[in-house]
């Protein structure tokens, strides 16, 4: 059976600690770390308090790779993506989720992909690749990441697919999990109706459905082919309102994560249908 987890930025700006109830309340199978400025993010000792606590185990980890968590673990990416496989190993978490780099990590960008299969061979865990997006400002395209941000053109072993990211690239989905195929190891479960031609650059997290991606086909397929990676949801909540509509969101999130894996047979959509309609 498929995991359905989330993430702890669903909660975002609560606590770590209310993550973890969030997840535990709404029926999650678990959490993915998200590490940040938050000291307990880091703390493995507080991480297996919390999943103790809640009874909510720790699916994977998110590396501090965003521009907001610069300064954690230090400057050095390679030192943040090994802390990170640390971390995953002392909270029993097999996956850790990595950006591509930005394009001034110059050193760091030119020998991604080996650090990343040491530092993966070296701890035993998995370490997928999200997806990104080109950026673009005005009008002009902003080379952000190195050696791209798009995993399915890079010779990575796992990669991490976000339906919200996917959005803004003007990716199809469905379309890039199957070019991903089996270095497909972790979903990212959200939407977008965004994209960058049009100026967006932040992309909008939504809530799996009320977007333009075919968010349910490619879960409906990762079930057909009996797929063994964690899906994680990663909706932005931040302007729920009320703790209560945020418990909404998430609820409907979850059932409809379960709804598209049931198998059945259903009539899989042509790549691009959803989105070129929607």
């Amino acid at each position: 059976m498929i995991s359905v987890g989330m993430s702890t930025s669903c909660a975002y700006p609560l606590g770590l600690e209310s993550s973890f109830h969030l997840s535990r309340e709404v029926g999650f199978d678990g959490v993915e770390i998200m590490v940040t400025n938050d000291p307990a993010t880091h703390r493995a000792e507080r991480l297996l308090e919390l999943s103790a606590e809640t009874g909510q185990p720790i699916l994977s980890i998110h590396a501090p790779v965003l521009l907001l968590t610069h300064f954690v673990w230090g400057r050095d990416p390679r030192v943040k993506l090994e802390r990170s496989a640390e971390l995953a190993v002392a909270v029993g978490a097999p996956t850790v989720v990595a950006h591509p780099p930005f394009r001034w990590q110059s050193g760091y960008a030119e020998e991604f992909l080996d650090i990343v299969r040491a530092i993966s061979a070296r701890y035993g865990v998995t370490i997928a690749i999200e997806n990104m997006f080109p950026w673009k400002i005005a009008g002009r395209s902003m080379k952000m990441y190195a050696p791209g941000w798009d995993p399915s053109t890079m010779d990575c072993d796992a990669a991490t697919l976000d339906f919200s990211h996917a959005s803004l690239s003007g990716r199809d989905s469905l379309e890039l999990a199957r070019a991903l195929d089996d270095r497909l190891r972790h979903v990212h479960l959200c939407d977008g109706s965004r994209v960058s031609d049009d100026g967006g650059i932040f992309d909008e997290h939504l809530v799996p459905g009320r977007g333009a991606e075919p968010v349910e086909a490619v879960l409906a397929e990762l079930a057909a082919r009996n797929w063994s990676g964690s899906i994680i949801a990663e909706i932005n909540t931040r302007k729920a309102g009320s703790q209560e509509a945020r418990v909404a969101m998430m609820r409907e999130t979850l059932v409809f994560a379960r709804n598209a894996l049931v198998p059945r047979v259903r009539h899989l959509p042509q790549v691009g249908a959803q989105r070129r309609s929607a």
